[in-house]
């Protein structure tokens, strides 16, 4: 990923068009006259082969004649000339290009992916970075550049859309100005060959005149680029994105029923609440969520109370949030008692609260005065239904006055056109979100919760579960190998339950034979009843071609079963080879449910997990969620809470609770099998069984990839255990060094409580008293992908006594280093190890630099530093601090 140039893009210094035009209508003709009519204050620098002036502008005929070398060009010419001019103008040091152009493989025309790739090629020795092609271009109001064919130039503002479809972007941008919303930046991206989302989001992510993100997208190019950036962003700004696209056909190829369940749209839906960004179905709602956002309200819950005029658009928000999977307050006894003594005897007595079609601006405050102390309620929609006896602004100007003293979160909606544009105005004013129909208000609602809830995922801290995983990985890739020296790509069935018991997932005692006659001796050994399962390389699901014999209760049942087996199997599939039979004793678990747990690739996000409601019928029951690994236990929690079974698993009348730890804990081994064996591409458990006594797996298929393709990667890196190791410090101590996890939280925080005050100043900066969660987490929580940190710990003992990390930028070229090591083992060396440590680390990840500020009084750091070879600078920005740089 990269923001390098990207300044170059947003806030060029000088502008080239090449392509300009003064024929009437042309792109050409609309992109200079945005360029030079939307206020850019830099020069503006024309080149059309063909004219004198563009718009009375002096043109020139080349790049070559340029009298100055632009920042930012903007191309617009025939695509077979694009690669030159790209050449052409990275040698006058051009940072940036914006190529309007379409032709360059739409369509997936061999000759236009050709020209594609020749002007990456051009670009790629100047740095320079390219927008497009086939986009509209970009605009920046802040700094009045249009550099777009769009048919107007927006009003500034705070929200950066971003966007890969041109026609939505000039949508988009029609629909704002009618209502007065202004942008920081509008983007197309149009074929993303250079510059994606994951650039941008990092651009925007720290951009100030940007408070929230936008995206419409059609498809993501790069997986883990994206979900880092969005990840990012998504801690310093709303970001909320409509997709485009719900197509499962790339699904119907795949072996396994999770590859078929898994379709595109769910495993978008899956990456984009990982990252913390909230999604909505269209357009209209993207920007609606976004107001909502920008009020700045925030609820902690998905209890909505309602106070209407008119019952019965009280019953319509009713019914939108019941659908949406919100939850009606419960009002309290004693809220009803007072709202009693207030309200006339008609009232509706219940939420929502119906206060009649009369009500005055003084009922709706003497009702709101209640509402807003309800602590069953986690928000309050107050509509209005315009009518001849109360005064529609009367009742907005109440609310606004009562919600001086705001208590609760509080959503507006004034029904109607006329009547309610005045009480809409006082509630802008007054920053409190209005809507125009009941339904808008709800899905408003719902979007505050998602965020929050996404958010509350970003920062969570995880069990620590570590120790009750155990691994033999060993074993698990002797059998992969084994069948890959078969020539085979799918694992018998108890080939499969070796390697999930190699994980540590229950599966069912087997033995598998050659014959009926074998198979009705192992099941005399096994004690009846039993299952009988044929064994072949070749029949993936055995069900299908009668391979499953259940409940056999005889040694005669068990052969004449293996006899019927062997004719249906036959008849079926008459090429595939019959390897055997797996006897299993007959599981009875009355009360367990059948859950799936899966895996499939994705060809954009790479490996994911699938669980939901198993058994035969998994594909027409359709009860399933997706997730990226690598899982935790809270993700594999809400993995679990997602689907509509989990509250089956709760318990309910006779049927006992199942035990959902066991049930999180398997998903989160399943989530290190995927991260360890590559070769595996496709996993199935189905069913596995599950309830108050644990799980176990019943059935179970696996697919792997037998030939030398690498595997894609995972969206989202995992912790990174190639790292761990013993290092031994000057004083010769030992530690055990390994990368920090989200579950370190408490001993990062008992570190630092055990340091000295001064020694947490020297290491933050600033007297810290007070640890809190959302402190330690950004601590603990990062991202392997472009952050590592690494905590000591005497062997043995889990506790934290050093640390030390690096926060690469986006370009991953310059990196800031921190460490700190606990007060009382200061002048061990154990800082020094570590220092070296992260240093061998940066230059292996080809790093080119790592600096820190360092407080001038930090003479023992500035030391060390010295002595690992660091130039000591002077910090502009800081009078107190120097600046520590090495050059790698």
């Amino acid at each position: 990923m990269s923001i390098r140039n990207l300044d170059a893009l947003f806030s060029p210094s000088t502008v080239a068009l090449i392509g300009a035009s003064n024929r009437p209508g042309s792109v050409g003709a609309v992109l200079a006259r945005n360029l030079l009519g939307a206020g850019f204050a830099g020069p503006v620098l024309t080149v059309n082969p063909h004219e004198r002036s563009i718009r009375s502008t002096l043109n020139y005929h080349s790049v070559k004649e340029l009298p100055l070398s632009p920042d930012l060009a903007i191309i617009a010419t025939p695509p077979d000339t694009v690669p030159g001019l790209i050449k052409e103008l990275g040698e006058r040091d051009c940072r940036a290009a914006v190529v309007i152009s379409a032709g360059f493989g739409e369509g997936e025309k061999a000759d236009g992916k050709a020209l594609k790739r020749a002007m990456l090629k051009a670009a790629r020795p100047y740095l320079m970075r390219i927008v497009g092609p086939n986009c509209l271009g970009i605009l920046a109001p802040h700094n009045g550049l249009n550099a777009s064919f769009a048919h107007l130039t927006p009003q500034k503002g705070n929200v950066a859309f971003v966007t890969q479809s041109g026609a939505v972007a000039t949508s988009i941008l029609d629909w704002a100005s009618a209502r007065d919303i202004g942008f920081s930046y509008v983007i197309s991206l149009g074929s993303m060959s250079d510059v994606d989302f994951g650039d941008v989001l990092d651009f925007l992510a720290l951009d100030p005149k940007t408070r929230s993100i936008l995206l419409y997208v059609e498809a993501i190019s790069d997986a883990r680029k994206f979900l880092s950036a969005a990840r990012m962003a998504s801690r310093n700004k709303p970001v909320i994105v409509v997709k485009a696209g719900r197509s499962d056909a790339g699904a119907k190829a795949a072996l396994s029923h999770t590859g078929a369940l898994a379709g595109s749209d769910v495993i978008y839906d899956a990456a984009f609440k990982r990252a913390g960004m909230l999604r909505v179905k269209t357009l209209d709602e993207l920007f609606q969520a976004a107001g909502t956002l920008a009020t700045g309200i925030h609820v902690q819950g998905d209890r909505l109370a309602i106070l209407t005029n008119g019952g019965g658009v009280g019953v319509l928000a009713v019914d939108e949030l019941v659908d949406a999977g919100g939850h009606l307050a419960e009002l309290s006894a004693a809220t009803l008692s007072r709202l009693d003594c207030v309200l006339p005897l008609a009232w509706s007595h219940a939420n929502p609260v119906d206060i009649l079609g009369d009500a005055t601006g003084q009922r709706y405050a003497d009702a709101l005065d209640i509402l807003v102390d309800e602590r069953d309620a986690d928000a309050l929609l107050i509509i209005n239904c315009p009518v001849a006896v109360a005064d529609s602004l009367d009742a907005a100007q109440a609310v606004t006055t009562t919600l001086d003293k705001r208590r609760l979160p509080v959503l507006t909606c004034w029904l109607g056109e006329g009547a309610p544009a005045q009480a809409r105005r006082l509630f802008a004013e007054k920053r409190i979100p209005s809507y125009e129909t009941p339904e808008q208000a709800v899905r408003a609602f719902l979007h505050l919760y998602s965020y929050r809830r996404n958010q509350q995922a970003l920062m969570e801290t995880p069990e620590a579960i570590s120790d009750l995983i155990s691994i033999d990985m060993t074993s698990a890739n002797a059998i992969i190998d084994r069948v890959v020296e078969d020539n085979r790509s799918v694992l018998t069935e108890p080939e499969a339950s070796a390697v999930l018991a190699a994980y540590g997932i229950p599966t069912v005692p087997s033995m598998v034979t050659r014959t009926p006659e074998e198979a009705s001796r192992a099941a005399q050994q096994l004690g009846f009843p039993v299952v009988l399962k044929i064994v072949s390389r070749d029949i993936s699901h055995k069900s299908d071609v009668g391979g499953v014999q259940l409940n056999l209760a005889s040694s005669d049942a068990v052969y004449q079963a293996a006899e019927n087996i062997l004719t249906a199997a036959r008849q079926a599939a008459p090429l595939a080879r019959i390897d055997g039979f797996n006897v299993q004793p007959m599981i009875r678990r009355p009360w367990a449910h059948e859950l799936i747990l899966g895996v499939s690739e994705d060809d954009v996000f790479g490996p994911i997990i699938l669980f939901g409601q198993g058994g035969k019928a998994v594909e027409v029951i359709g009860d399933r969620v997706v997730g990226l690994p690598p899982l935790n236990s809270l993700l594999a929690q809400d993995m679990i809470r997602s689907t509509r079974i989990s509250r089956l698993l709760q318990g309910y009348r006779d049927h006992p609770p199942t035990d959902m730890d066991a049930i999180t804990l398997t998903l989160v081994k399943l989530s290190q099998l995927v991260s360890d064996l590559e070769r595996v591409v496709e996993l199935d458990i189905n069913p596995l069984l599950a309830d108050a006594s644990g799980v176990i797996a019943l059935d179970a298929r696996i697919v792997i990839r037998a030939d030398q393709h690498q595997r894609p990667a995972l969206a989202i890196r995992p912790y990174p255990k190639q790292f761990e190791k013993i290092i031994t410090a000057r004083s010769g101590q030992a530690y055990f060094l390994r990368p920090i996890r989200p579950e370190d939280e408490d001993a990062m925080v008992s570190m630092l409580r055990q340091s000295s005050p001064s020694d947490v100043r020297l290491r933050f900066f600033a007297a810290i008293k007070k640890f809190d969660h959302a402190f330690a987490a950004r601590l603990t929580q990062i991202d392997y992908d472009r952050e590592m940190a690494f905590v000591a710990m005497p062997p043995g003992i889990e506790e934290i006594v050093g640390v030390v990390r690096l926060s690469a930028d986006p370009d991953k070229q310059k990196a800031e280093f921190a460490v700190m090591v606990r007060s009382d083992l200061k002048g061990t060396g154990l800082g020094y190890s570590l220092m070296q440590q992260i240093i061998d680390y940066a230059r292996n990840n080809a790093i080119k630099q790592v600096f820190a500020d360092v407080l001038q009084e930090n003479q023992p750091m500035l030391k060390m530093v010295k002595e690992l070879g660091f130039v000591v600078q002077p910090t502009a920005h800081q009078a107190d601090s120097i600046t520590v740089v090495l050059d790698l």
